[in-house]
């Protein structure tokens, strides 16, 4: 009965990564939008690599603390 409940959740949690994409692309910055739009290819290519130096330094930082703590997981048991 808890497998089932747990396979279910993973399903649920599966299809809610799914549908989290498209609701993020619609939270447009209406700013950003403007600007993007009456720029030419350089400024567009300037605002990408721009997000990419923005999204970069955290997801890093997050594999970092993810593998830390996938690394000590069972320390605090083995210590006692």
């Amino acid at each position: 009965m808890q497998t089932n409940r747990m396979a279910w959740g993973k399903v649920a949690g599966l299809c809610a990564s799914m549908l989290i994409p498209s609701m993020v692309f619609a939270q447009n910055c209406a700013l950003c939008y403007t600007q993007a739009a009456g720029a030419g290819s350089r400024m567009i290519a300037a605002l990408k690599s721009g997000i990419l130096a923005l999204v970069i330094p955290p997801m890093i930082i997050c594999a970092g603390i993810t593998w830390m703590a996938y690394k000590k997981r069972n320390q605090f048991n083995e210590d006692q």
